[in-house]
């Protein structure tokens, strides 16, 4: 009995010795694979283009490719024909620049895209820059405005582009709910202006991130819709279905004040109901709180991507397709499916900034390799099929 005692405990302490081994192995391995990544999650983000198969093979009214070459066209409207669109219309655009002055010239930790070295306030005016560049091909006669914090000395001196100060709050945080104030000031200036100047033309404005690039002339949809007050984008997502990136307003004195009253209200509801929400979703989230409080709203009309009107809060609010007005390359399998032929903007959304000056680069260099009567919707057309390659991919910034 005694002997077999023995063994009984033996068996016991080589068990525990074994299961203690083992989880501390566990354990450590566990650690290890935190402290990696972080690393690792790094390492996904690239500095340089990366390229796959491109969204939408195969499926119709869809942009086809080979490569970065379009195997079809997309359809450019014949009314700008790229070299008179956009009379009448002013883009409007909210930009500051952070931590250091515009004047900084250092090329520590530079980030080059092409050949080209920029430090981050540089990396920044690049992109400003290349979302005017793109607005002046598209739509030539189109103005440009750039609503900013006063503090920040902005290096930009283009044709048909206003600078125009509005004072607040333009930390990171406060960016969004920062946007919605300016915006509001911006149509308070105008409604003044007009009433100065009655007879004044009637410019309209569109109200966009300055993060997208305008391939077509979205003009059109001021003649085309004829009795809307403002415009907005939607897509098929349940928890966001409008975008804030994309904000049209008739230029009337009864549009400009109706869409002032309903950005009103919109920043009422940020302020009282999502000022916890993560930095860059507030204001889309009391976007829609604001359009679907309204009893006449059906959210179904959301799942089918053509545009419709509403009558919310006074207003006749236009609502846009993003698969048009508000195009993002696709993440994943890709909410739209591709990109359709009659795209006119893409949203270069999160960590694809890098893509978008890619994507001029691309153009400029196709284009003037090109006779002079090339036909300039062609390199459009395999520039996106880049980004439509490229779109999965997350990049440096």
């Amino acid at each position: 009995m005694i002997v077999c005692f023995g063994w009984r405990q033996f068996l016991l302490f080589v068990t525990l010795v074994f299961f203690l081994t083992h989880f501390l192995s566990v354990m450590e391995l566990h650690q290890d694979s935190n402290v990696k990544d972080p690393h690792q999650k790094k390492q996904k983000k690239f500095n340089h283009l990366v390229l796959g198969p491109p969204a939408g093979e195969g499926l119709p009214n869809r942009l086809q490719c080979k490569g970065t070459k379009a195997l079809n066209k997309i359809q450019i409207s014949t009314s700008s024909n790229i070299s008179n669109g956009g009379g009448g219309v002013s883009f409007v655009t909210i930009f500051t620049v952070y931590n250091s002055s515009v004047d900084v010239k250092s090329r520590d930790a530079a980030t080059i895209v092409g050949r080209v070295p920029y430090n981050k306030v540089e990396r920044s005016m690049a992109v400003l820059n290349t979302f005017i560049n793109f607005i002046q091909l598209a739509m030539p006669e189109s103005n440009m405005v750039i609503l900013t914090d006063p503090a920040s000395r902005l290096p930009l001196k283009r044709n048909r582009v206003t600078v125009y100060s509005v004072q607040g709050e333009y930390s990171r945080d406060k960016l969004m709910l920062q946007r919605i104030r300016s915006y509001i000031a911006f149509l308070e200036k105008k409604l003044e202006d007009h009433s100065r100047e009655p007879t004044q033309k009637i410019t309209n404005f569109i109200f966009t991130d300055s993060d997208i690039a305008v391939v077509d002339d979205v003009a059109q949809i001021f003649n085309k819709y004829e009795n809307f007050h403002l415009a907005l984008t939607f897509r098929n997502n349940k928890q966001q279905p409008l975008n804030s990136g994309f904000i049209a307003v008739r230029g009337t004195p009864d549009g400009i004040l109706r869409a002032k009253v309903f950005l009103e209200e919109v920043l009422n509801v940020y302020v009282t109901k999502y000022m916890k929400a993560s930095r860059m979703l507030g204001d889309q989230l009391a976007l829609y709180w604001v359009v679907k409080s309204h009893t006449s709203f059906d959210e179904k009309t959301f799942n089918k991507a053509e545009p419709f009107l509403e009558e919310i809060g006074g207003a006749s609010v236009l609502f846009l397709p993003c698969l048009v007005y508000n195009w993002t390359p696709p993440e994943g399998a890709g909410q739209f499916h591709g990109m359709p032929l009659n795209v006119k903007v893409v949203h270069f959304k999160g960590s694809r900034k890098r893509l978008m000056l890619e994507s001029w680069n691309f153009f400029k260099s196709s284009s003037s390799s090109s006779t002079e009567d090339h036909d300039v919707s062609v390199s459009v057309s395999d520039m996106l099929c880049l980004v439509l390659s490229s779109g999965r991919t997350k990049y440096d910034f």
